[in-house]
């Protein structure tokens, strides 16, 4: 299940908007052969409120394309518990703005970028950290290229 909110005026979130996201969770359980049921919030935001989002959460003042908050203690690649009817997952915050801004920074279409950050962001909340070092960093991009790739939506 996936809930959506909207904290990003001036941004009208359409169906396909919200099934772009959907079959970007998808894809991602997928590729990671998650089968167990489960629950993901995502809510989409414009740069002011991610930004604010960021300095509370993080201590850093700035906006950021995508936030990711997990609800478990998953490390990549483990596999859910399987006596939970479903599991939250946690939750996604997407700057359209921002998104907007890096699809024509890199010169991609704006529902490619979304679709990548929402990749990114699962993948942190399935146990992923591109942070944790350079070999867990170089895993993250190939999985995200991998996804995308399945989705129609590789990196020409």
């Amino acid at each position: 299940m996936i809930y959506f909110a909207t904290a990003a005026d001036g941004y009208k979130i359409t169906h396909k908007l919200k099934m772009l996201v959907r079959a970007s969770v998808l894809a991602t359980l997928s590729y990671e052969g998650y089968g167990q049921k489960c629950e993901v919030s995502v809510t989409f935001t414009d740069n002011e409120g991610i930004r604010a989002v960021n300095k509370e959460y993080r201590g850093i003042d700035a906006p950021t394309d995508v936030l990711s908050f997990p609800l478990t203690d998953f490390e990549g690649g483990d596999e859910p518990p399987t006596d939970e009817p479903e599991i939250s997952l946690g939750d996604i915050i997407v700057s359209l703005e921002r998104a907007e801004e890096q699809a024509k920074e890199f010169g991609h279409s704006f529902e490619r970028e979304v679709a990548f950050l929402c990749v990114h962001s699962m993948l942190h909340l399935l146990g992923y950290d591109h942070e944790r070092g350079a070999d867990e960093e170089m895993d993250m991009r190939r999985r995200q290229r991998e996804i995308l790739e399945t989705m129609g939506l590789a990196v020409k």
